[in-house]
């Protein structure tokens, strides 16, 4: 008799427990903040446990009924719950407002260096042009040296003949070619510190496996490395968007 009111109470009990699950409904909104970043706010029920996380802008749905709490939480805002009413159900604008966290930083040094370098310190003169290592390689083989054989003996020395060796022999031209090459790298990297892969792939819709090419194909362009090297983002980020639309253009006809 006792195993039978046992059983009893556990069906009940267990069709209790579905009704209330089946009863949640899903109720919609989104957060707010100061800061423009709400993407990736995870949005928990606490009494079932369901989650999800709001995004881009913020909004977010999620299966709850009037009496759970939802429980808001991020790394870059602070924790929020919110006990649901009837009313949350039906408002179409259903807002919860987040408080950012402030991290406080217990001192700050400010100290100006800019006036240090090879030059103040007496290194180097001023005003002496500087040379990338290829550079270098490329001038100490090109330049011509009035002094180079003079301790020979011959009365106001004479020219070196090491750049016209150079010069028919090839080595200046490989030189030339390895100081271009370097340059472009330096482009290159510039461009990858001004810009992520996401943008290439994101907003100017270049494929991944054309990024790295697009990238060369940029920074063969005269008129966009002068940009570019300026460091001016909204002008360089103008032209890439040309030039973008351009390349685009050239992968699609070698497609065909």
């Amino acid at each position: 008799m006792i195993n039978k009111i046992a059983c009893f109470l556990l069906v009940v009990w267990g069709q209790n427990v579905s009704s209330q699950v089946q009863e949640r409904t899903l109720i919609s909104g989104k957060i707010a903040s100061g800061n423009s970043d709400l993407e990736g706010v995870y949005v928990v029920n606490a009494q079932t446990e369901a989650m999800t996380v709001t995004d881009a802008l913020g909004s977010f749905s999620i299966l709850a009924n009037a009496g759970d709490t939802l429980v808001f939480s991020s790394i870059q805002f602070k924790e929020k719950r919110i006990l649901l009413t009837v009313d949350n159900f039906s408002d179409i604008d259903f807002t919860v407002r987040l408080s950012m966290v402030m991290h406080q930083l217990q001192e700050v040094v400010v100290r100006n260096y800019n006036g240090i370098n090879a030059e103040s310190l007496g290194i180097v003169p001023y005003g002496q042009k500087t040379y990338t290592q290829a550079e270098r390689r490329l001038h100490t083989a090109t330049a011509l040296n009035p002094e180079a054989n003079s301790s020979n003996g011959m009365a106001g020395g004479s020219i070196s003949a090491d750049p016209l060796l150079n010069f028919f022999s090839g080595r200046t031209a490989m030189l030339k070619k390895e100081a271009e090459v370097e340059k472009k790298e330096a482009f290159m990297k510039l461009l990858e510190r001004m810009f992520s892969l996401e943008h290439f792939v994101d907003r100017l819709k270049i494929p991944l496996e054309y990024v790295k090419g697009f990238e060369y194909y940029a920074v063969e362009n005269d008129k966009f490395t002068v940009i570019l090297n300026s460091k001016n983002k909204t002008s360089t980020e103008f032209l890439l968007a040309e030039l973008a639309t351009k390349y685009k253009e050239m992968i699609a006809s070698e497609i065909k």
